[in-house]
């Protein structure tokens, strides 16, 4: 079964270059899918969101698999911000609180490698450190090794 793996900002698919020329060769009708994936995306607009569409060469049908749109872009969203920081060691870019940073890693669930939750949670203040975030205005890199002396404790 085909497969088409691309990444779209969530909500505004469009039948352009890119999804044109990958699935017009599979047959199936490329204005239907980006109207799923559009459907399925909205919530995420704004973000680019990964997309795997999967095609039965026989009868032209198509799913969907719709990833989340990486960690890094749900802490700009928090923040409020387009990018993250060039300069993530001296420039501060913005502040995250620790809310958004546990929904973020619940969110993110299995795509993040952490065996329990605060491990996860870890995982996402280490994104903010390379980002140039601070989190409750906190440098998220002393945030880290507070964490692990109280867990070690």
């Amino acid at each position: 079964m085909p497969e088409v793996s691309v990444l779209v900002e969530g909500g505004k698919a469009a039948a352009g270059a890119t999804l044109g020329a990958a699935l017009g060769p599979l047959g199936v009708n490329v204005g239907q899918v980006v109207q799923k994936i559009n459907e399925q995306t909205k919530q995420f607009g704004g973000m680019r969101v990964p997309v795997v569409i999967k095609v039965d060469a026989n009868t032209r049908a198509f799913t969907l698999e719709v990833g989340r749109p990486p960690v890094a872009a749900l802490l700009l969203k928090e923040a409020g911000k387009e990018k993250g920081s060039g300069k993530p060691k001296g420039e501060v870019l913005g502040d995250v609180s620790m809310d958004a940073v546990r929904r973020i890693a619940d969110a993110k669930g299995s795509d993040l490698f952490g065996r329990s939750v605060e491990e996860k949670v870890n995982q996402v203040i280490g994104t903010c450190t390379s980002m140039g975030l601070t989190v409750d205005g906190q440098d998220p890199r002393v945030l880290l090794k507070s964490r692990v002396a109280a867990r070690g404790a």
